[in-house]
Formats: structure tokens, C-alpha cells, sequence
């Protein structure tokens, strides 16, 4: 069974306590190092207060699959998808497009210079 790969998950590969920060990091792309900064930063602003927040995260959270992604170009996708839904379908749907347009021009490559099958496909017209 495949694991959504745009779930929250603790990353407990990459941990330093519960994986919560890890989680996060992965979730978002953004580096691990940064977030575990902000959470310190975080930390000691609110006087400690959001320490039993990562608990109840570190409690909540599922652990993240170790087969969630095949490759690292698998992994930046998901996160793209995750950070910008809306601009990843735009891209993929001009890949299509893309796709689409290079296989037009094959095929009129190849019947303009196939006077045979030009003249079948005109006759079915």
C-alpha cells in the first residue's frame, strides 16, 4: 500500500530527539538545520511554551515511511507539490502540452514525407 506523500510525518531517520523537526524539514523542503533554529528561536521567545507542542506533535505524528520516496528527485517533487499545489499541476500540464506539440510535429514529419500515407489519410477523409 502506498503512504500519502503530502502527510506531516516524524522523520525519525534524521532525528535528533522525536523527529518532529525532521518531519517538518522534509514536509517543507526546507533544510532540517533552519527549522530545529526557528523551533530554539521559537522556544526561548515564548518562554518554552511551544515544548509541549512538539511533545504532543512527537506523539501524534506517524513515522515516516522508509520506502515513502524512491529518489531525491522523487522527494523534491513531493515537497514542491506541498509547498505550491497550484503551480505544480500548472507545470505539469505544460509538460504535456510540450509533449503533445512534439508529437504533432513527428507525425507531420512524418506523413509530409510519406506521399503514400498522405494519400490513405486523405481518401478516409
Amino acid at each position: 500500500m502506498n503512504s500519502p506523500r503530502t502527510t506531516l510525518y516524524r522523520d525519525k531517520q534524521n532525528a535528533k530527539l522525536m523527529g518532529v523537526c525532521s518531519g517538518i524539514a522534509d514536509y517543507t523542503g526546507v533544510n532540517v538545520f533552519w527549522v530545529r533554529l526557528g523551533f530554539l528561536g521559537l522556544t526561548f521567545m515564548s518562554g518554552g511554551s511551544t515544548i509541549p507542542f512538539y511533545f504532543i506533535a512527537g506523539l501524534l505524528l506517524n513515522k515516516k515511511p522508509a520506502h515513502l520516496y524512491v529518489d531525491r528527485e522523487e522527494q523534491t517533487y513531493w515537497q514542491r507539490v506541498r509547498q505550491n499545489p497550484k503551480r505544480t499541476a500548472r507545470e505539469i500540464r505544460a509538460r504535456m502540452k510540450d509533449v503533445d506539440r512534439r508529437l504533432a510535429d513527428v507525425e507531420t514529419f512524418y506523413v509530409s514525407n510519406n506521399p503514400r500515407l498522405t494519400a490513405e489519410i486523405e481518401q478516409l477523409r
